[in-house]
């Protein structure tokens, strides 16, 4: 009997629901005190990613250079410096900074509008 072949739109939908679900474990382990189980799940999470050229959902703080799981107060600091979120993480003192500065710019227009009316 032959294996049904799997397209590559359902080989993506596979993909991202064991992300996902790799990425939830792993945040719970390192909310527990487990953080080498926690990076396991974010190396085999990212792993899958690259196979299949999914990217990892949004919103998930995990260091790229060493793929801790970020949990702030824990294993990172983050703090917010002109324009920007610097996010440091404790285990190997890598150095993340995201911009902000279109939600900066989309706040200054509220209030503009705001004063307006």
């Amino acid at each position: 009997m032959a294996r049904r072949r799997v397209s590559d739109r359902e080989a993506k939908e596979i993909a991202k629901k064991r992300i996902v679900i790799l990425l939830s474990m792993a945040e719970e382990e390192a909310r527990a005190d487990r953080m080498e189980r926690g990076r396991r799940y974010v190396q085999l999470a990212t792993k899958i990613g690259m196979r299949t050229n999914t990217p990892m959902p949004k919103g998930f703080m995990y260091c790229r250079s060493c793929l801790m799981p970020l949990i702030p107060g824990k294993n990172c600091r983050v703090r917010l410096r002109s324009e920007r979120v610097i996010t440091h993480c404790l285990e190997c003192d890598a150095i993340r900074r995201t911009p902000y500065s279109r939600e900066k710019k989309e706040k200054i227009k509220c209030r503009a509008n705001r004063e307006e009316s």
